[in-house]
């Protein structure tokens, strides 16, 4: 990652990604009030909290949008999670004055480690993919029991280069932070209101002990934002993105390949056409069906 960041010599992240906040804000919360009461008719939305930016800022909105008391959060954590980052949620339920019965903190290290033994496996990555996907049951047990819809947290950087778990944190009905990255979170949140101690640290998804998500990628948010906006939508080749960043061609090959790696967790399940209209890009509806 170092070598990364010495190799490029350009400010980043780029000018591209800067977002009118006010307007991202104002657009995002009617959409998502609109599509909680009236588009499904449901009571409010369910969130799983971490202490990370991603998950605190879609609180924040999410509160503005359809209210303290219509927004059920929970912390979900496992021995893997610091304790630290519990605080941090915590923290975000005070400063957005959820009501006491709308949240709850359940450890979930025991539902994990049944599955784990009875399935013999040890694999860190298995069993953080196995949490993930525990963590969608509870939600979807509060959201039917609270009447409401699952609010998902990713953000555009992570589901372009499928650094999520497929129904894990990406099985939700609802993504309100989706169609911005990373860095462009970062700018969403500090105009929240999210407690900074939340926006400087370092992005992981604590499926285990001492696991950062810029470790992982190999490059910081900011270069690797820049880079899938270049690519993806500025539309430049590849050399073009690392002439511009002043960075390796490989380095950008290097993104690319996740992206190209990783369609399959983007999309609903692959359906062999036999007739002349299936369910997927076949199947679309107005919403005024409903």
């Amino acid at each position: 990652m170092d070598d990364v960041k010495l190799a490029t010599r350009v400010s980043l992240p780029i000018k591209e990604l800067e977002i009118d906040v006010v307007k991202v804000t104002s657009y995002l919360c009617e959409r998502l009030r609109r599509y909680v009461f009236e588009y499904a008719g449901r009571r409010g939305g369910v969130i799983g909290l971490s202490g990370g930016i991603d998950s605190s800022t879609a609180a924040y909105l999410a509160a503005r949008a359809l209210k303290p008391e219509n927004l059920f959060c929970y912390i979900l954590p496992t021995s893997a999670t610091p304790q630290h980052d519990i605080q941090l949620a915590q923290t975000v339920i005070e400063e957005l004055r959820i009501p006491e019965d709308n949240y709850e903190l359940i450890n979930i290290d025991d539902i994990v480690r049944i599955f784990a033994e009875r399935l013999m496996v040890e694999n860190p990555l298995i069993v953080g993919n196995i949490a993930a996907r525990v963590r969608m049951i509870i939600l979807y047990a509060q959201a039917a029991k609270h009447n409401c819809l699952v609010i998902g947290t990713s953000d555009k950087s992570e589901l372009t280069i499928g650094y999520f778990t497929k129904y894990g944190d990406a099985g939700v009905d609802v993504m309100p932070l989706a169609d911005l990255y990373k860095t462009q979170i970062r700018q969403l949140a500090r105009y929240l209101g999210v407690p900074e101690a939340i926006i400087v640290k370092p992005p992981s998804p604590a499926l285990w002990p001492g696991q950062t998500a810029e470790a992982e990628l190999g490059m910081p948010y900011d270069l690797l934002d820049s880079i899938l906006y270049l690519r993806f939508d500025a539309w430049l080749s590849e050399e073009e993105v690392a002439s511009r960043l002043g960075i390796d061609t490989e380095v950008v090959e290097k993104v690319v390949r996740m992206v190209k790696q990783t369609q399959h967790k983007r999309q609903l399940p692959e359906i062999f056409r036999l007739s002349t209209r299936s369910h997927g890009s076949d199947w679309r509806y107005p919403r005024e069906w409903r």
